[in-house]
């Protein structure tokens, strides 16, 4: 790996390069405005963000839940300060991820998502299609700019099998995030959506907050797991039924 100043230069680009690329398209390759989702479009769309700012904590509360009576997520006994901290945390967490998904969601579901469903493929196919680009975005992210220390709080799982289902994890979270993207015609609830997820389950999981059993994560984690793809995509079957009926 490079020098930190190199590495930190590369984060910046990579992180920024989703939004730089729905800018130029947009504005010099005659993609135009008009689909971006710039609008709230919160009239008629409480629904969208209501789901929008839940879906995660409820997901999340659910897998802790089905961990626990499984024997493979524990609590450890902290103090009434520790809870404190962590809403502290999850309260500090939001303006920042704010802005930083301002940045990602602008590219994936400001440019890339209604471009994808432009060409009248079946939703489920966008949605698989948008979520692996968006998947695949996040490579280097987890081999050149993922902090080795933060990773090893984060998962007890080897990188090689860290990633694959890292990936699969995006891609289920794409169909939510996808449909409502499509329900509310707007970019914002998506932004918001992103933000909660950053600012609740990283700190969950790096500061200790819960415990995993080793290997178990695979299954159990909050984060990434064959929990999180299963809700994920259940999640966006139950959106999708529900815009088509609403159509």
């Amino acid at each position: 790996m490079g020098n930190p100043s190199s590495e930190s230069l590369g984060m910046l680009l990579w992180i920024v390069a989703p939004l730089a690329a729905c800018l130029l398209l947009r504005a010099f390759a005659g993609d135009g405005w008009k689909d971006l989702g710039i609008k709230l479009n919160f009239k008629g769309n409480v629904l969208g963000y209501i789901v929008a700012l839940l879906v995660f904590p409820v997901i999340t509360a659910l897998i802790l839940i089905i961990g626990k009576v499984s024997g493979v997520i524990f609590f450890p006994d902290l103090p009434v300060s520790a809870l404190v901290t962590f809403l502290q945390v999850f309260m500090f967490g939001l303006l920042p991820g704010f802005f930083k998904n301002i940045f990602e969601e602008f590219g994936w579901r400001g440019y890339l998502t209604p471009k994808i469903y432009s060409l009248k493929l079946n939703d489920y196919i966008g949605h698989l299609i948008v979520g692996l680009i968006w998947a695949l975005w996040h490579i280097p992210y987890y081999l050149f700019f993922l902090n080795r220390v933060l990773l090893k709080d984060y998962t007890t799982l080897s990188l090689g099998t860290f990633i694959p289902l890292a990936l699969f994890s995006i891609i289920a979270y794409s169909f939510v995030f996808g449909e409502i993207r499509l329900l509310t015609n707007s970019i914002w609830p998506i932004v918001l959506m992103h933000m909660v997820e950053d600012a609740l389950i990283n700190p969950l999981l790096i500061e200790n907050f819960i415990e995993i059993k080793p290997g178990m994560d695979f299954f159990f984690s909050p984060g990434v797991s064959i929990l999180v793809i299963i809700f994920f995509v259940t999640s966006g079957v139950v959106l999708h039924r529900l815009r088509k009926s609403k159509a």
